[in-house]
C-alpha cells in the first residue's frame, strides 16, 4: 500500500520564528559594538575633508566652525588629524565635532590635541553625554589661561563646575581625558587626575565628540571611545 504523508500545515508562529531570530542576533551585535573601544586616527579619511562619521554643531553664536582632516608631521599616530581651523573670533562661540557612534553614558573618552592658534581663545575639548549642541557635559584645556576646567552645558549656557590651573603648552601634543560613571566624573591632564567631580544633571546616554572655543585652531588626534564595565 502507498503511503502518502500528511500535510501539516505551519503555524503563524513558525512562519515569524525565523525574523524573530535574525532580529535578536541583530541586536546582539548592536549591543556588542556599543561596548566595544573605538579609536578614531582618522587615517583612512581623506585631506582637506570633514569626516564622514561625525556631525558638526556650534553652542552659541558666530561661524560654526570649519572642521576638516589634515595632516601634521608630528601627529601622534600616522600623519593625519582633525583641526578646527575656522578662525571666527566670537567670544561665546563653540564649535563641536561629535561622531555618530557610540551612544554611551558611562564611558571613558580620551584625545591627543594639540592648540596652535588663536588670541582670543586656544582651546581644546571633550564632550560626553551630548544630547544637542546645547546639552552636555565639557571638560576643556586652555592654553592662554593655562588651566583645564570642566562644564554643564544646559539650554546653551555653560557653568563651570570645577577648574584645576596648570601648564597647558601651545604648539605641542598632549591628552586630554574624561571618565563619566554615573554621576562621578574625573578629568586627567597628559597623564595627571586633575579634578573630580559629582553631578546628577544628564545621567542618560549620549554621543561623544571634541571641541573648540572662538578662534582657537586644534588638532585633535587619536580620539578613543571606552564603554565602562559597568555599561548595560
Amino acid at each position: 500500500m502507498r503511503r502518502y504523508a500528511t500535510y501539516q500545515p505551519r503555524t503563524a508562529l513558525s512562519l515569524w520564528a525565523p525574523i524573530f531570530t535574525i532580529g535578536i542576533i541583530l541586536l546582539v551585535i548592536v549591543a556588542a559594538e556599543a561596548r566595544q573601544s573605538r579609536t578614531w586616527d582618522f587615517e583612512m579619511n581623506p585631506v582637506d575633508k570633514a569626516p564622514n562619521d561625525f556631525s558638526f554643531g556650534r553652542t552659541g553664536s558666530g561661524r560654526m566652525g570649519r572642521w576638516v582632516v589634515r595632516t601634521e608631521e608630528d601627529a601622534p599616530s600616522g600623519t593625519h588629524v582633525l583641526a578646527q581651523i575656522d578662525t571666527d573670533a566670537t567670544d561665546f562661540r563653540f564649535p563641536m565635532a561629535v561622531a555618530e557612534q557610540p551612544i554611551l553614558a558611562d564611558v571613558r573618552l580620551s584625545v591627543r590635541c594639540k592648540p596652535e592658534a588663536g588670541k582670543v581663545d586656544r582651546a581644546c575639548g571633550l564632550v560626553v553625554r551630548y544630547q544637542d549642541e546645547n546639552n552636555y557635559y565639557l571638560t576643556r584645556a586652555n592654553a592662554l589661561e593655562q588651566n583645564v576646567q570642566f562644564y554643564k552645558v544646559v539650554d546653551g549656557q555653560r557653568q563651570q563646575l570645577a577648574s584645576w590651573h596648570g601648564p597647558v603648552a601651545s604648539g605641542a601634543w598632549q591628552q586630554l581625558q574624561i571618565q563619566a560613571d554615573g554621576e562621578h566624573f574625573v578629568i586627567s591632564w597628559d597623564g595627571q587626575q586633575v579634578m573630580e567631580v559629582a553631578d546628577q544633571t544628564f545621567r542618560e546616554a549620549g554621543k561623544v565628540g571634541v571641541w573648540t572655543k572662538a578662534d582657537s585652531v586644534t588638532a585633535f588626534d587619536d580620539l578613543t571611545v571606552e564603554p565602562l564595565s559597568s555599561q548595560p
